[in-house]
């Protein structure tokens, strides 16, 4: 028999808390433990690149073809959509039939569908299809990311592990904005799709041969009624919260689709409470610290996402930055975080879960209220301090709520447990820049104010922000002053709307610290003892 110090492989497996029995042994899954995290952070990297990499490339995917607002917002859409709508059900495929496989598949679905655009795509509506396949992929991808990290590691280390994890899921996007602007200052939009080709195969590769195969040895019977109303549940309050800025969100069909996402979450938690195998066990939402960390985690997306979406369009159109230009200055936010997310374990060891989360959001409403002292004049280097700060906040709220909510599920439910984490950033996310860009544009609709002789434009340079920058530069290219005074009320009102969008995120992550701190236990109670 196989000894590993005093413990025999069988032995060691259950001392280590590990939840299934693999098909390399136990001692060497546990050495590459470290490998299989970066295999698995790789794979995360790819899911969050795409989901901000084509904004960047809309303006050429426009000019490319043909494009209209209504085909670029889905093309944006889709990709979401798609991809919150199935995590639920993506993770509970992964824990029946195996989450290797489901990580495998995703990456494969993501890299054909990339190549596949990148290659043949010539319609705005080849790109819509192909997002739609990609963000069935990663929502295959994302949730085995985590749930394997979460039975590979130990307990001891399980909260090193995740909060790396967590890093790489908050500095995704960032580095997607980077890189995508610089795909389409050097290249072209096509290129876009070509950088998830090579990073997937070497995720596949390296997958193939580090990774074990895990899933829930119980083999239960899937549930596919729950599944389908989870699927339109989700789907439909996602695409409540995603159209609900450009279509109106007291228009009958936002509170139509949105009132029929209730009702399905309505009867979804009432079919998962009498079906004896259910999905998502409804239980798990009675653990303060499961129900707090999905709570924490929505709220930190949302003044994530938020902020990031309206700082994108400041340094582009207010302070006229190229999109690389732009993506770079976000670049103290993920050193912030990554470093605090990477050891906020220790620091949870010592105050426990609650007070280094509360502390995380309170230094992200202080980065928030310090950001509301921002003019259009302000220099870089207090940006870059703000982001930094903002960093730091995110990590410690980020990788201790994600290991508390991990910790106080059973691991044989880790790819369902993993779906409902990633669900809840999802669906933060979306909030954020629905709210925050719906936010941005009243006060900038309400502050905006059009020179004296332009009256001939009528509403344009109220209802959007870039077409009246765009105007204004027309008019001066023709000599005209007025569009010099048409671009400066209009960067002024935008930077009141950014303001004003900063100040509902800072008191929203407020609200989460005192949450937190109230309801959220310093331990996880379950932790796959």
């Amino acid at each position: 028999m196989i000894r590993c110090g005093e413990f025999s492989v069988e032995n060691l497996w259950i001392q280590r808390g590990l939840p299934f029995r693999p098909i390399m042994d136990a001692e060497t899954v546990f050495r590459r433990r470290w490998a299989i995290l970066g295999v698995m952070s790789l794979s995360l990297v790819i899911v969050m690149l795409n989901n901000v990499t084509l904004n960047v490339a809309l303006p050429e995917l426009s000019k490319d073809l043909q494009a209209d607002n209504t085909e670029l917002q889905w093309i944006m859409d889709a990709y979401a959509l798609i991809f919150g709508g199935t995590l639920l059900v993506m993770g509970a495929i992964g824990d029946r039939f195996g989450r290797k496989g489901a990580l495998q598949l995703g990456l494969i679905m993501v890299a054909g569908a990339s190549a596949l655009t990148a290659l043949y795509a010539d319609s705005s509506n080849d790109v819509i299809a192909a997002r739609a396949v990609m963000g069935l992929g990663a929502a295959l991808v994302m949730p085995a990311t985590l749930s394997v990290v979460v039975v590979v590691f130990p307990p001891e280390e399980r909260g090193k592990a995740v909060g790396i994890w967590a890093a790489m899921a908050g500095v995704g996007a960032p580095i997607g904005l980077i890189v995508g602007g610089w795909a389409v200052e050097n290249y072209d939009w096509q290129m876009v799709f070509w950088i998830n080709v090579p990073i997937i195969i070497i995720a596949l590769l390296l997958g193939l041969i580090l990774v074990p195969k895990t899933k829930d040895e119980k083999e239960r019977p899937l549930d596919p009624i729950g599944a389908f109303i989870s699927v339109a549940a989700l789907g439909s309050i996602l695409y409540a919260i995603i159209e609900g800025p450009s279509v109106g969100w007291t228009s009958s069909e936002i509170l139509g689709i949105g009132a029929l996402g209730v009702i399905l979450s309505a009867i979804f938690v009432s079919w998962e409470r009498r079906v004896e195998f259910p999905m998502l066990p409804l239980d798990f939402f009675k653990d303060k610290g499961f129900t707090m960390g999905l709570v924490a985690l929505m709220l930190t997306f949302y003044v994530m996402f938020s902020f990031m979406f309206t700082q994108m369009l400041h340094f582009q159109l207010v302070r006229e930055h190229t999109a690389l230009e732009a993506a770079l200055r976000f670049l103290p936010l993920p050193l912030g975080l990554m470093p605090a997310a990477a050891n906020s374990d220790r620091l949870v060891e010592k105050f426990g879960s609650n007070n280094v989360v509360a502390t995380g959001l309170t230094l992200v409403t202080i980065g928030m209220l310090i950001f509301t002292t921002v003019t259009i004049d302000t220099d870089y280097t207090k940006l870059a301090l703000i982001f930094f700060l903002l960093g730091l906040g995110m990590g410690l709220t980020m990788a201790p709520a994600t290991t508390l909510v991990m910790d106080s599920i059973p691991a044989d439910k880790a790819g369902v447990g993993s779906a409902t984490n990633d669900t809840s950033r999802e669906i933060g996310g979306a909030l954020g820049i629905a709210i925050g860009g719906s936010v941005l544009n009243e006060y900038y609709q309400r502050n905006m104010v059009v020179p004296e002789g332009l009256e001939y434009l009528g509403q344009l340079p109220f209802e959007s922000f870039p077409a009246a920058m765009e105007e204004g530069g027309g008019l001066l290219a023709e000599g005209n002053l007025l569009g010099l005074q048409l671009i400066e009320n209009a960067q002024l009102a935008f930077v009141e709307g950014m303001v004003a969008s900063v100040y509902v995120a800072a008191a929203i992550a407020f609200i989460a610290a005192i949450l937190v701190k109230r309801f959220m236990p310093k331990r996880a109670i379950y932790e796959h003892d």
